[in-house]
């Protein structure tokens, strides 16, 4: 009996998800990116690091298994004022807060587009501003190879770590592409250029919150890091999604 529990149990393996050579850290404002320009803030959004530290999809299950816990860099209330935190509350419904969604790819890396086949809880995040902080899941969420560990960000959240070096981080959102004429002020008046989507803010809540929903995924940051990573524990080879349906409707 000995003989082939051990061999099952010795495969088992904690990885660490979106882990690359920079540790995670408390975003802050650069001196040069202070006001506006400080856009350390996810609203309402799902989104994925598509480079870190020049890796490309650091955040790609490369093992079936299960997330036990994930970790975010937090910005610190010296930057997030109680009138701050009233404004975020009401403008994105509600208190910071995160969840980690599982996404599998279903476009082309020209229109990249992900379906979301499973979540974790909602974890509440103002008590810990400031803070690297890990929070363990009530539920451990299961994860098959092949598919991207994104972060969901159902209200808001201070987690995006600001004028990276774009060849050497960037991340995706879920959010597609668009383009429409705008007219810009310049010094001898006004003159018409052709404005991405991805730069203007989003009337609609964007964060892919249901099972089984699909988004396109063609709007990317180049020189920003989303501040999360996530630790999983592999299982042997033979989990797969069905077997996570199985283990899923028994919950």
């Amino acid at each position: 009996m000995a003989a082939v529990v051990v061999p099952a149990a010795a495969s088992a393996a904690n990885v660490q998800i979106g882990v690359t050579k920079t540790p995670l850290v408390a975003p802050t404002c650069p001196a040069d990116a202070q006001g506006v320009k400080c856009t350390i803030l996810l609203t309402q959004v799902t989104a994925y690091e598509t480079l870190g530290d020049g890796v490309a999809n650091p955040d790609t299950i490369k093992q079936s298994g299960v997330i036990s816990s994930f970790t975010l860099g937090l910005t610190g209330t010296n930057l997030i004022t109680p009138a701050i935190l009233a404004a975020k509350d009401q403008a994105y419904g509600g208190p910071p807060e995160a969840q980690l969604t599982a996404l599998i790819p279903t476009g082309t890396a020209a229109s990249p587009s992900y379906r979301v086949v499973a979540q974790s809880e909602i974890v509440k995040l103002r008590s810990e501003l400031g803070q690297v902080a890990e929070f363990p899941l009530t539920t451990p969420l299961p994860v098959v190879r092949g598919e991207v560990l994104a972060l969901t960000i159902p209200t808001w959240a201070p987690v995006l770590a600001i004028e990276q070096t774009p060849t050497q981080f960037a991340y995706a959102q879920s959010r597609a592409k668009s383009f429409e004429t705008v007219k810009v002020a310049t010094k001898t008046g006004t003159k018409t250029e052709r404005a991405s989507s991805c730069s203007t803010s989003s009337t609609v809540n964007l964060a892919q919150i249901v099972v089984g929903e699909l988004s396109n995924y063609t709007c990317t940051y180049p020189g920003s890091r989303i501040e999360y990573s996530a630790l999983e524990i592999t299982t042997p080879s033979g989990y797969n999604g069905e077997t996570r349906k199985r283990a899923a409707a028994k919950r």
